[in-house]
């Protein structure tokens, strides 16, 4: 027999979520809000994002065999052989909690890694309470600027300087933004589309093509975060970097190959490659830090209005299937996709 929330049966509570049911093909379908144990609370969805890296690869049924067990995200439900739900930026409201609850309260506005979907139960353990001063729709961005963050920890800036950020989408300009909020130097962002120059002028950086940083004789960088998912920004980060610099490397291929040609200075530079994913505290942080420290100092660093400049204009929860096509386009330039939900 199912236990009662506050006088609400969560068996009894319907919900709608974003299914992608095939290859290219999505809907938006009824179900049942997951049943609980303890320490549970419901929430009412007022906004989600999408951003086109790994939700694409969802979309276009490209997670490799060998990664589709750590691909998964928290409350999925399904598989990437379809019918699978996705997503991990969801802000609502908490609207119900168990009275053994303790760190979320009703009426709380929360993130949550949680895929798209209008209601739903969660363990209070998922709900990050996001800080007054930081805009439901802007607080989308927080697994994005989780990641950002972790990676600018990866990457110990300490001293340094000279650093350089390849591909401006979300992530990329997140993690510009970041290194320049936690250092004193700001960084280049290169990224081939000149279109995302004003994107970044907006944010207070520079960003140029490839061209214009091989022409503008900028010395040898000794930090580089690649996060552009193509084998040439990598390649770029390897023949940019100053001696025994540190390159980040932020993307996910999929099931892409990745040729890199590693002669030429690579060994006598003694470069570092490293790998930066947000599934674990960066090394340097891990023994001071916990993932909600980490989830708290990313939201306090998205309490900047500038940062509204990386939100696509909204789109309603009941269309969205009707513009995913276009959203996960290769000739779409789309930032976060904003999702407004009617409780918003």
């Amino acid at each position: 027999m199912s236990e009662q929330l506050n006088h609400i049966n969560v068996i009894d509570q319907k919900a709608s979520r974003l299914t992608y049911e095939s290859v290219n093909s999505a809907i938006i379908e009824k179900c049942q809000l997951t049943d609980f144990k303890e320490n549970f609370v419901i929430v009412k969805t007022l906004y989600s994002g999408i951003s086109r890296g790994t939700e694409s690869l969802v979309y276009s049924g490209k997670i490799p065999i060998t990664e589709q067990n750590r691909m998964q995200c928290p409350h999925q439900v399904g598989n990437f052989t379809f019918p699978v739900t996705y997503g991990y930026a969801c802000i609502g409201k908490v609207i119900e909690t168990q009275s053994d609850v303790s760190r979320v309260k009703k009426g709380d506005v929360v993130f949550v890694l949680h895929p798209h979907q209008d209601i739903f139960c969660v363990s209070e353990d998922f709900c990050n309470v996001i800080p007054p001063t930081l805009p439901p729709a802007r607080g989308v961005l927080s697994a994005n600027m989780e990641t950002a963050l972790n990676a600018v920890w990866d990457g110990q800036l300490q001293d340094t300087q000279n650093h350089l950020v390849i591909g401006a989408g979300v992530v990329g300009l997140l993690t510009a933004f970041c290194i320049r909020e936690v250092s004193i130097h700001s960084p280049i962002i290169v990224d081939v589309n000149p279109d995302k120059k004003a994107i970044a002028k907006k944010l207070g950086l520079d960003c140029l093509t490839p061209t214009e940083f091989l022409n503008s004789n900028s010395p040898d960088m000794s930090r580089i975060f690649n996060t552009s998912a193509a084998s040439a920004g990598l390649q770029m980060a390897i023949d940019s970097a100053s001696f025994e610099a540190r390159i980040i490397e932020m993307s996910w291929y999929g099931d892409k190959q990745v040729t890199l040609n590693l002669g030429g200075a690579f060994h006598s530079k003694r470069l570092q490659v490293i790998s930066s994913q947000v599934g674990h505290i960066a090394l340097s942080k891990r023994e001071t830090h916990t993932y909600a420290d980490r989830m708290q100092e990313a939201m306090k660093l998205l309490c900047d209005s500038r940062l509204d400049a990386l939100l696509e204009p909204e789109i309603t929860f009941e269309k969205l299937p009707d513009h995913l096509h276009d959203i996960f386009s290769n000739d779409s330039s789309a930032l976060c996709q904003l999702v407004k939900y009617k409780n918003a």
